[in-house]
């Protein structure tokens, strides 16, 4: 798991400054956790995402953006309430989903927005 700031992930996850349509530049999937770390929902899903790094190793990244530090990358992605998930598959358009999910459905989004096994 990874901590992105605005000049991170512009060059791992995209350009948005550069690029008005999106163009993933990972070469794994992704998924992005917008948090704060004064949210309780956001504490809960934390554990969640760190055993998923550990079981998808090599398949997918896991990267966290603290919301309140970049304030900026929340307001690109329009950030209403945390935490927020973004689904970032390779060669497609990326989905949100906002609240805390339990693993299930985060193994359900990896496999069918990220189409990883």
């Amino acid at each position: 798991m990874e901590f992105l700031n605005k000049e991170s992930f512009k060059e791992k996850v995209f350009d948005f400054e550069k690029e008005k349509d999106w163009n993933f530049k990972g070469e794994l999937p992704c998924i992005i956790d917008f948090y704060a770390d004064w949210c309780g929902p956001c504490k809960m899903v934390a554990p969640v995402l760190e055993q998923l790094s550990e079981e998808y190793k090599g398949k997918i990244n896991i990267y966290k953006i603290d919301t309140e530090k970049e304030q900026e990358l929340a307001g690109v992605f329009q950030i209403q309430s945390i935490p927020s998930i973004l689904f970032c598959p390779k060669g497609e358009k990326p989905q949100m989903s906002m609240g805390a999910l339990p693993k299930e459905s985060f193994v359900e989004a990896i496999e069918n927005v990220l189409k990883v096994k």
